[in-house]
């Protein structure tokens, strides 16, 4: 295990220094949440030790021998006219581990093209893909790595990029508790949209998350951590009126320094509770508190920044939905469905 953190921070120093969130990168798509129990559980990583393959797409290293021929698909309906969705594969090898094969895409609908003077001269589409690799492998009985190895494409109208991207992470499991360490989207995109050689960074994401159900009572309770790598996520607003302006130096001020570090440091929170009744049920609900502190305006700030879900075990397929919050104007509806084929044979695969 010590082996395995020492070569994940060594990876991770050298981007430490230059690391981006929000519009600094390309590929955003990589970022959002395919699976509803993952989008109904704050939309990041969700360390959660179960049969669920859905979990896998932002923390590899929850994929287990459990999910062996399991099967899932997955579609969202996002704000506008958006929607994206996917589907994954996996299987449990003795001597090689656990793999998995899936594909993202996402549809950005059709838009109208113009010339400089405003003529419409017709319609375009824009839409991007990431195809999935991830293998896992139990180091001991206690801890378990994984990585993804993802493809990336990228067309809108004429212009095309590509990039190549990975996640890789460490989970700790022991009875009803986990604890994961995951870095996203290492890599580098290969081929630009326009100029040659400006190569722009992809979404880089270091996270943490633990989860711990309860021995006595039906209730699993989740905290994950977002952007380790940086600090300040805020978003300063041009048109704040709450905001001071130095006169001299002409940089926003905050009278409460201690309040302004609090404000940061919870913008990494994502707080998720879920209620399991049986096996074959599940009600859940989480709190993103950089989702609510960003798009949240300051006369209603609704539910924005909330999520929920619920799933439900029918015969051989187990169907979830999940909900989320992004915006007064705008939240997104995610719809999973999962078997294990193995059920559909009289032997087991």
């Amino acid at each position: 295990m010590r082996k395995v953190l020492i070569v994940l921070i060594v990876a991770l120093l050298p981007i430490l220094g230059s690391s981006q969130i929000g519009g600094n990168s390309t590929f955003q798509f990589l970022n959002l949440p395919v699976s509803a129990r993952v989008a109904a559980g704050g939309g990041n990583i969700y360390p959660v030790w179960d049969d669920d393959l859905n979990l896998t797409a932002q923390n590899p290293s929850l994929l287990n021998s459990s999910m062996s021929n399991v099967f899932t698909l997955n579609y969202v309906s996002y704000i506008s006219d958006i929607n994206y969705g996917g589907f994954n594969y996996a299987r449990n090898f003795d001597k090689i581990g656990n793999l998995s094969l899936g594909l993202t895409t996402i549809d950005y609908g059709d838009f109208n093209s113009a010339d400089e003077t405003g003529l419409i001269t017709g319609t375009f589409s824009a839409n991007e893909t990431a195809l999935n690799l991830m293998w896992s492998k139990a180091i001991d009985s206690l801890f378990q790595f994984g990585i993804n190895i993802k493809g990336i494409s990228s067309s809108l109208e004429n212009y095309q990029s590509y990039g190549l991207a990975a996640d890789a992470g460490v989970t700790y499991h022991k009875q009803n508790f986990a604890a994961s360490l995951v870095m996203r989207n290492l890599g580098r995109q290969l081929k630009t949209y326009y100029t040659e050689g400006n190569i722009e960074p992809l979404p880089f994401n270091v996270q943490m998350g633990f989860s711990q159900k309860l021995n006595h009572a039906p209730f699993r309770f989740s905290l994950m951590i977002q952007h380790l790598e940086k600090f300040d996520l805020s978003y300063i607003n041009p048109v704040d009126q709450n905001q001071i302006i130095d006169p001299i130096s002409g940089e926003i001020q905050n009278s409460n320094k201690i309040a302004d570090f609090g404000k940061k440091a919870f913008n990494h929170i994502i707080l998720a509770a879920e209620f399991i009744p049986s096996k074959n049920f599940f009600v859940s609900l989480a709190y993103n508190a950089q989702r609510r502190n960003e798009m949240s305006i300051s006369t209603k700030s609704g539910t924005v920044g909330f999520s929920w879900g619920l799933g439900l075990n029918i015969s051989k397929f187990k169907f979830s939905f999940g909900h989320a919050r992004y915006h007064l104007s705008g939240a997104s509806n995610h719809f999973s469905i999962s078997t294990n084929l193995s059920q559909f044979y009289k032997h087991q695969l």
